[in-house]
Parts: C-alpha cells; sequence; structure tokens
C-alpha cells in the first residue's frame, strides 16, 4: 500500500520504509521555534546549557509586539538573554520582526518535505510548503533539547479542490475556500488528520491563498495542511533556502480515510459568523442584514500578505472609511510592510483613514492595538472568532477575506465588495 505526503515525510524522518495511521514514531525535527509564548524558563531551571541544533532554532515574539506592558517588556528581556545564551542566530528583534508564521518562511525555515514543530496553534500553515508542519505546544522542550518529537502517524484526508476558480479579481480568496470547507464540512472534519489538498484549483491558486487554507488547517482539527509543492513554491523559497530539497507527492495506491471534493465554480465571498468559525454564511444572504461595524482589521498570520493588501487598497482607492469605522491594518511581517510602502499602498490606506500597524498578533487575539469593547462588532481577516477572541466578552467578529473587510470599513456595514468594484 502506498504513503499520502504525511506518511511518507514521517517515515523518512523516523527511518522507516513506511509507516501506517495508529503508529507510534519517535522523528527527527529540521526546525522549531520558541518565544514568550514557550518555556524558555523551563530550559534554565532543567539545567540545559545547549540545544540540540540552534541554527535550526527561530526566535520571535510576535503577540505582544512590541511590549505593551512592564511584564511584556521583562519577558522580552528574558528572551535576548535566551537567544545569546544558547547561541540561537534566528532572532527577530522589533524592527525585522514579524508573525512566525509568515517570518520564518520568508527567513528560510521551511522546505518540501520538511517536519516542523512550532509552539503556536496555527502552525499548520507551512503546510503550504508541501512541509509537514504543526504545534507542539508544551512538548517543545523535546524539539530544543533532543531536536526530536514523537507523532502518532494521522489518517489523511484528501480535499479535491475542482471546479472555475473565480480568483480574487472577484474577490473570492483561499479564505472562502476553507471558509466554505468549514462551513460545508464542521470545525472537526479534519481532527487529527492530515488534510491534503490537491486539484486544479489548488494548483491555480496564487501562494497567498494556499497559505491561508494551510493556516486554517488547525481550525478544521487538521494535525498537518498540506498542498503538493509546485513552481510557486520554488519560486518563493529561491534566495531563501540554500538546501537541497525534493517535492513530496502521494502514491498513487495511498490511503486515504476520507475524500471530500469542492466545486469552487460559483463560490462567493464568504463570512464566519460568532462565534464559531464554521458558522459560516455567503455574503450574498448576510449583506441583506446590514450588520453594522465598529472595528474592521486586516491582519494576522492569515490574510496580511501583499496579495491582500493590493485587494483591498483596489477598494478603498478614492474612497473613505466610514466615520464611524475604525480600520487596522496590521502586516504579517516587516518585509511586508515595506513592501507596501514601496508600491505605495499605505498611502493608499492613509488617504482613505486606515489606521496603519507594524506586524503584530496583538488585535487578533485581542492583546492590544485593537481590542474590541463591550458590543462592539468587528469584521476582521483573521481566523478566529471565538467569544472574547477579540476583546471583550460582549463583542461580536465576523471573519471574511481582505476585499470584505475593506468594504465593509467604507460602508459601516458587512458588504459585498464585487459592489464597490
Amino acid at each position: 500500500m502506498g504513503m499520502t505526503i504525511a506518511e511518507k515525510i514521517l517515515a523518512a524522518h523516523s527511518d522507516q520504509d513506511s509507516v501506517k495511521p495508529g503508529d507510534f514514531v519517535w522523528c527527527r525535527i529540521d526546525a522549531t521555534s520558541t518565544g514568550t509564548n514557550t518555556q524558555l524558563d523551563k530550559l534554565y531551571e532543567l539545567g540545559v546549557t545547549d540545544l540540540a541544533n540552534p541554527d535550526s532554532v527561530y526566535m520571535v515574539e510576535d503577540h505582544l509586539a512590541p511590549p505593551p506592558s512592564v511584564v511584556a517588556a521583562n519577558q522580552m528581556i528574558k528572551v535576548r538573554q535566551a537567544a545569546k545564551d544558547f547561541g540561537v542566530k534566528n532572532f527577530f528583534d522589533y524592527g525585522r520582526h514579524g508573525i512566525q508564521h509568515q517570518l520564518f518562511p520568508e527567513n528560510g525555515m521551511i522546505a518540501p518535505g520538511d517536519l516542523i514543530a512550532m509552539p503556536d496553534s496555527h502552525s499548520t500553515a507551512g503546510g503550504v510548503f508541501n512541509a509537514c508542519t504543526t504545534n507542539a505546544a508544551m512538548d517543545n522542550l523535546l524539539c530544543l533539547i533532543f531536536g526530536e518529537y514523537w507523532f502518532r502517524v494521522p489518517e489523511s484526508l484528501e480535499v479535491q479542490l475542482v471546479g472555475s476558480y473565480p480568483g480574487v479579481e472577484n474577490s473570492v480568496f483561499g479564505k472562502d475556500i476553507v471558509l466554505k470547507i468549514l462551513g460545508t464540512w464542521g470545525s472537526e472534519v479534519g481532527l487529527y488528520k492530515s488534510m491534503e489538498f490537491r486539484g486544479p484549483v489548488a494548483k491555480e491558486m496564487s501562494l497567498s491563498s494556499r497559505w491561508t487554507i494551510s493556516n486554517m488547517g488547525v481550525e478544521m482539527g487538521a494535525k498537518f495542511a498540506i498542498f503538493e509543492a509546485d513552481h510557486k513554491v520554488d519560486e518563493f523559497l529561491e534566495g531563501r533556502v540554500e538546501r537541497p530539497y525534493e517535492h513530496v507527492f502521494p502514491d498513487a495506491d495511498a490511503n486515504y480515510a476520507e475524500r471530500l471534493t469542492l466545486d469552487v465554480t460559483d463560490l462567493e465571498p464568504q463570512v464566519a459568523c460568532p462565534h464559531d468559525p464554521s458558522n459560516v454564511k455567503p455574503i450574498s444572504e448576510l449583506e441583506p442584514e446590514k450588520i453594522k461595524v465598529d472595528q474592521a482589521l486586516i491582519g494576522s498570520c492569515t490574510n496580511a500578505r501583499m496579495e491582500d493588501f493590493r485587494a483591498a487598497a483596489k477598494i478603498l482607492r478614492g474612497h473613505q472609511v466610514h466615520p464611524e469605522v475604525r480600520l487596522l491594518c496590521s502586516p504579517a511581517s516587516q518585509d511586508i510592510w515595506k513592501e507596501c510602502l514601496k508600491e505605495g499602498l499605505w498611502e493608499v490606506f492613509a488617504d482613505a483613514g486606515a489606521n496603519i500597524e507594524h506586524s503584530t498578533c496583538g488585535p487578533c487575539f485581542g492583546g492590544h492595538m485593537g481590542v474590541l469593547g463591550d458590543n462592539e462588532v468587528s469584521i476582521s481577516s483573521t481566523n478566529r472568532n471565538f467569544m472574547g477572541r477579540q476583546g471583550s466578552p460582549e463583542s461580536s467578529v465576523y471573519l471574511s477575506n481582505p476585499a470584505v473587510v475593506a468594504a465593509s470599513a467604507i460602508t459601516g456595514y458587512i458588504t459585498d465588495p464585487r459592489k464597490l468594484l
């Protein structure tokens, strides 16, 4: 019996000819990360003096960036000292920082065939590069100290994306595809499975849109959320990844626990309503309700790349943000911030009345830089809309693509962006 992409990668990293779902394996890790949301203090408590491979460790603080409190600032002092003590060269302080799921691939962390464990739930994002990337959570110490991590080999779920893809020019992004999957099959469809996205639409989509889908794999419960590699992956990695790598494809007779097919031909912008990413409705059904918004956010590791800001700027050019709406823009990395500056996009946003922020997770998880108050409503390009996710438990968060966010910021209510193009 052949193997899926995940099975091939896990077999290769555990030095076995083959693995099957349910097997427990110890695997070498190609890279891991750390920051203030991990157990750096535990390294000192355990008397650790050396990491397994400091060059494969990437460090950044992206959640409370820059520190909004003395407590957070003191934690960053510990992070900087740890980088020195353990010889971590891939440390990105403020000004060179970004959200780890964007920043680290930009700096050569991930390549096809890699196995990477990181201490953040949205680590499935790296699957866009044909790699197995996942959340190591509290076990991240194993990765840091030993360079190994254990896995129960997951079942694999194939998702075939077919039909005529409307595309970003019609305000349909990877975000709409992943929300459609969530709305159709629910938030447990990929529970502890490797979700492997294939089909003609998967190949047609931009790398950015695929990235969004892999990023939100965890919202479907996935252990991994993997795409096949192609020239788009190679073009992004050129000049970033210097080591050799090979594309990983499933065998023709690979065993998938389930196969799902989504035809995107008539797909329109999708909106996840409070308080669950799987509570999804098409924009045509939601717009007549004229749901008033107080805040609009384009940011996070999910939808804050150049594709997203270009699409939003196209909507905003020549318009003004509604006087009762706050539009916040936070790019996924400082490189994206600089590219927006070079292309004149920040001027478009500033002229429209948007608030341009640095790269941070702050407003996405309700930490700072855009916290919601009681009874406020947000339309957001982020990944989660659980109760209290962006601030007050009395607030409400709607999730959608950046074009919907931009259009809603202009009108003051959740709006189909195609009406403004």
